[in-house]
């Protein structure tokens, strides 16, 4: 078992702690290097993290513990047109990333009216290739229990936020609301914003909490962090993206940011311990830019 956690510090033998995870067996899951600071995610093997402390409060860094890293999230909106999108979503996201989590914008491309809002099956995909999705929608209690169709067929956990307080039972589709995040021509900096920010992240920890209790009983065979680990170390080609996270870590599997024409054998082929990657995951075209997705297989999936 492993714990995910957040070291920031000064970059200043910062290779210390880098190789001191790589001692204990653990993985740099994301790093960040903002100016002459470092953000860097990583997953420790529980017993392990008092030494990640000791190590952190050498080098005067701070340790704190990222509940959300290792999960990649899709934060949905109507559209991202300023009608539907003035702040809400964007510091919703923001406040995420700060307990480690991996997040999507996502805008709808049929948004833009109560009357036509509308999502594609396409759209339904993308979203479905995430661990969570929350969609961020408005101030208005009816317009927000109508839009129940973006969402009530959605295969994984999701959340619905708006300005009004609402039963969750009368959204058709969605596992938990979060109120007092409507449409706000402003940033969330008052006091009842951050409640509601807070709120939003309990929320998001225990669905994701729900889902590693319900993947402890049939996990994959391999975790998702080791697999990230080797297609760094095999796939020369990571070497060269420039995008964010080029291998995105999921609750069960990952987002390779490569071309899938071009590069899905060679990620077939990474090998994990004495089996080919292809042979323990299934390896798929991703709605996101044509990049590689990787599902893991679990134990009850290939008896």
């Amino acid at each position: 078992m492993y714990e995910t956690l957040t070291y920031t510090g000064g970059v200043y033998k910062s290779e210390e702690i880098k190789e001191l995870i790589e001692d204990l067996g653990g993985f740099i899951l994301q790093e960040n290097i903002i100016q002459m600071d470092l953000v860097l995610n990583m997953a420790i093997p529980i017993d392990d993290v008092d030494k990640i402390k000791e190590k952190a409060k050498e080098l005067l860094g701070e340790i704190t513990f990222a509940p959300m890293a290792g999960s990649e999230i899709a934060i949905v909106s109507p559209t991202l047109a300023r009608h539907h999108l003035p702040h809400a979503a964007c510091d919703i996201s923001e406040y995420l990333r700060r307990f480690g989590a991996k997040d999507n914008m996502i805008g709808l491309s049929r948004g833009a009216g109560k009357g036509i809002a509308g999502i594609t099956q396409e759209e339904k995909y993308l979203i479905e290739e995430h661990d969570i999705a929350i969609f961020a929608l408005g101030s208005f209690k009816q317009c927000i229990i109508d839009k129940y169709f973006l969402y009530n067929d959605i295969d994984i956990p999701v959340i619905v936020t708006g300005a009004p307080e609402i039963d969750v039972n009368d959204l058709d589709g969605a596992d938990a609301y979060v109120s007092g995040l409507g449409r706000i021509p402003r940033r969330l900096k008052r006091g009842e914003n951050i409640r509601a920010l807070r709120k939003l992240v309990e929320v998001v920890e225990k669905m994701l909490d729900n889902k590693r209790r319900e993947m402890a009983f049939d996990p994959p065979l391999v975790p998702s962090i080791l697999v990230k680990n080797e297609i760094e170390k095999q796939v020369e080609a990571i070497k060269a993206v420039t995008s964010p996270i080029p291998v995105t870590s999921q609750m069960d599997g990952l987002r390779v940011k490569l071309d899938y024409n071009k590069y899905h054998e060679e990620i077939e082929n990474v090998m994990i311990d004495d089996k080919k990657l292809k042979e323990i995951a299934d390896i798929k075209k991703s709605f996101m830019y044509n990049y590689i997705l990787v599902k893991l297989l679990n134990e009850s999936s290939i008896v």
